[in-house]
């Protein structure tokens, strides 16, 4: 099996090199963000390793590029940082797994058997109700030609009504598979986002494809 090591840190890159080959990986290395790149455009990988702090553009931007240009190599992402945000980063980049420095080399390996295990991935299917496209791979969301920038809520909202065109999705399931905490009844969240949805997706377009069901939840209406 092939490997990509991305690591500019020459001690810790010399170190996976060594101990992956000893495993029996054939490995590619590079040290910055464009050579990164680059190799994942010229050769299919079984897995990268790839460090979240390289010489721009940094793992976090190599990861988000190689998934829009339909590269799916697994990627395992490695990082000091132990911060949610950083973890949710690159995961919300595209990455498969995220392991954070000091690592023991047996962890390592774990992962790399795991990632490599996997089915080949594929490009997640684009999402489409009429006009309006949501990629989940780049997540770039455009009415006709035009692209619509929403914040991660508003995507997640807006791909969980496009996943069931023409179905009422209630408002419990959303706080359940958008927000992941316990439903307050009394809450608003969703209507408030539902808000800003429509501000972005449909009235800029003078569309009104986002429905409410009353006393139960919103839909998307393909035909509106």
């Amino acid at each position: 099996m092939r490997l990509l090591v991305v690591e500019d840190d020459s001690g810790m890159r010399a170190l996976l090199v060594r101990s992956l080959k000893r495993e029996g990986y054939a490995v590619d290395v590079a040290d910055n963000g464009q050579d990164a790149l680059w190799n994942t455009q010229e050769n299919d990988y079984d897995a990268v390793v790839l460090d979240a702090m390289i010489p721009a553009p940094d793992g976090f931007e190599v990861c988000r590029r190689m998934r829009a240009e339909g590269l799916w190599a697994p990627v395992l992402m490695l990082t000091a940082r132990d911060a949610v945000q950083d973890r949710v980063r690159g995961l919300d980049a595209g990455a498969d797994d995220y392991l954070t420095k000091p690592f023991a080399l047996a962890e390592l390996f774990a992962r790399v058997r795991a990632l490599t295990r996997r089915d080949p991935q594929e490009r997640p299917a684009a999402l489409r109700v009429a006009d309006l496209t949501l990629d989940p791979a780049s997540r770039v969301v455009r009415r006709g030609r035009v692209e619509i920038t929403l914040s991660p809520k508003e995507f997640s909202l807006l791909q969980e009504l496009m996943r069931r065109p023409g179905e009422v999705v209630t408002r419990t399931y959303l706080i359940d598979h958008v927000w992941d905490f316990a439903y307050d009844g009394a809450s608003n969240v969703v209507d408030v986002y539902i808000r800003y949805l429509r501000d972005k997706v449909d009235r800029p377009f003078g569309r009104d494809t986002i429905r409410t069901a009353r006393g139960a939840g919103y839909r998307l209406d393909p035909d509106a």
